[in-house]
C-alpha cells in the first residue's frame, strides 16, 4: 500500500503563493513511477493540474496553470511539491496528490492507483 501524505494548503490572497507537499512513505516510494496533482472544487469534477514522471524527465500541466505552477521532486526526501504562484480565486479547491506504478504521466484520475487525503487551498480576491 502506497502512503501519500499531503501538506501545505491554506488561505491566501489573489496573487499570492503556496507550496504543497506530498510525501511518500519510505517503504512505498519504490513502486512509484509517476506522480500527479489534481484538484476538485465544490460541485465540479476532479481535474488534473500537473504531473511528473518520478525522475522528473516528463512533466505535464493544465493549460490554465502553465507558467504559474511547478511540479518538482526532492529525491532526498521522497517528496513531490507543487509550487503555486500568482494564485487566483479560480484555483480554490481541494488539492490531491496521486501516484501510479507506470512511467507515463496521466491526466485522468482513474489512471492513478494511490491518493493522498487532500488539502484545501482557498484564494480570496
Amino acid at each position: 500500500q502506497v502512503q501519500l501524505v499531503e501538506s501545505g494548503g491554506g488561505s491566501v490572497q489573489a496573487g499570492g503563493s503556496l507550496r504543497l507537499s506530498c510525501a511518500a512513505a519510505e517503504r512505498t516510494f519504490i513502486t512509484i513511477r509517476a506522480m500527479g496533482w489534481f484538484r476538485q472544487a465544490p460541485g465540479k469534477e476532479r481535474e488534473f493540474v500537473a504531473g511528473s514522471s518520478w525522475g522528473g524527465g516528463s512533466k505535464d500541466y493544465l493549460d490554465s496553470v502553465k507558467g504559474r505552477f511547478t511540479i518538482f521532486r526532492d529525491s532526498g526526501k521522497n517528496t513531490v511539491y507543487l509550487q503555486m504562484n500568482s494564485l487566483t480565486p479560480e484555483d480554490t479547491a481541494v488539492y490531491y496528490c496521486a501516484a501510479r506504478s507506470t512511467w507515463v504521466v496521466a491526466r485522468t484520475p482513474d489512471e492513478y492507483d494511490y491518493w493522498g487525503q487532500g488539502t484545501q487551498v482557498t484564494v480570496s480576491s
